[in-house]
């Protein structure tokens, strides 16, 4: 027989200020129970995963990977650490390994700031920014974004502003690039310029989860300067366009001495042994990357043209998404298309509640969609 809960009991009295002051991450709907609602009817455009999947030589290494699963994994991921050296051009003592990039935003903010420093971040950026800075116990400097009129980055980062708002205490600024959930970016120039007014004492992080997806001229890879900023830090991710969501796997790219510093906190064997191999075999097949670029390029150019026409205008974007702009509550039409079981992600809890987020998904998805458009 189970003891009933006491309800005197509260435990949030006895978490620490960073974490009492913290609101849990909002991953939007429940999708393993809305996959049991609707079954294959369900068009999921609300996570911004890749409809194409992971590369086949990736699921092979995966399934070879099996066997080895009573056995802890390397916790130094040391070959996939040597592949992603041959393939950034940078040395493995610049490399850490994260169980998803969001565990590695993380721990920037839990091992170099604290209730004595200020983290500086973008209004409208991505939500685990503000979430990493609360649990250092860091004080929070939101940049408002960019106005709605602004000819290439609407609501994206402002980095004028942001550069001006840091202070002496500053020891973290995080940017995105592109943005999530906003799609927009800034340019290789833009950084730089944007570097050059940053103390060398500040790190600065760069995001670049939606990398792989970038076509824009003039945009590359903040990489470019991490030889004259040795305060840069460049963060991405496997799961968007190398489609190993489900896996948890990221990395960051810094000054060994940072990667030192994250290493002392790092969970051991944080990145599981079939991640390994998976990320390991897909960062090699450089055909099926090609492929998934293509296919999202042209879907995505084809699916805001079409939702052009239907009266929906989008946000220029550089990711595998799309963010509508409504002008106005959009509960009523995601709530439209949650009845027709397409799911999209609404963005109130970024502080847009006029918007909507919509992945870019299969032509069947996509189609979908459309076809249930109020």
């Amino acid at each position: 027989m189970s003891a009933r809960p006491d309800d005197s009991f509260d435990a949030a009295k006895l978490a620490n200020p960073a974490i009492a002051a913290l609101r849990a991450y909002d991953p939007g709907h429940d999708l393993p129970a809305l996959r049991q609602r609707f079954g294959v009817r369900i068009a999921e455009l609300g996570s911004n995963e890749n409809p194409l999947g992971p590369s086949p030589r990736a699921l092979d290494a995966m399934h070879a990977a099996l066997a080895d699963s009573f056995r802890y994994p390397d916790p130094r991921g040391a070959s996939l650490k040597a592949a992603l050296s041959r393939h950034l051009g940078v040395d493995v003592a610049r490399i850490a390994l994260g169980n998803g990039s969001h565990e590695l935003l993380m721990m920037l903010a839990q091992c170099f700031a604290d209730a004595q420093h200020s983290v500086v971040f973008s209004q409208y950026g991505f939500a685990v920014f503000p979430i990493a800075t609360a649990a250092a116990g860091a004080r929070p400097v939101r940049v408002p974004a960019l106005p709605h009129d602004h000819s290439t980055a609407p609501l994206g980062h402002d980095l004028a502003a942001i550069a001006a708002a840091v202070r002496g205490d500053t020891r973290l600024v995080y940017l995105a690039n592109p943005n999530n959930p906003t799609g927009t970016w800034f340019d290789d120039a833009a950084l730089e310029a944007f570097l050059a007014r940053v103390p060398r004492d500040v790190l600065v992080v760069v995001d670049e989860a939606y990398h792989e997806y970038v076509d824009a001229p003039g945009l590359t890879t903040a990489l470019r300067f991490a030889a004259d900023h040795p305060n840069l830090v460049v963060a991405r991710t496997f799961s968007k366009a190398y489609a190993l969501a489900g896996l948890r796997v990221g990395y960051l790219v810094a000054h060994p001495g940072v990667v030192a510093v994250l290493e002392r906190l790092r969970e051991s064997f944080n990145v599981n042994g079939i991640a390994l191999a998976g990320a390991e075999a897909a960062l090699a097949d450089r055909e099926h990357l090609a492929r998934v670029r293509a296919f999202n390029a042209g879907e995505r150019r084809w699916l805001a043209d079409a939702l052009a026409a239907r009266g929906y205008a989008s946000l220029p974007s550089q990711t595998n998404f799309l963010l509508l702009d409504l002008g106005r509550d959009a509960a009523e039409l995601e709530n439209h298309w949650f009845q027709h079981g397409v799911i999209v992600r609404p963005m109130g809890g970024y502080g847009l509640p006029q918007a909507l987020r919509i992945s870019v998904g299969s032509r069947v998805e996509n189609q979908r969609l459309l076809d249930a458009s109020p």
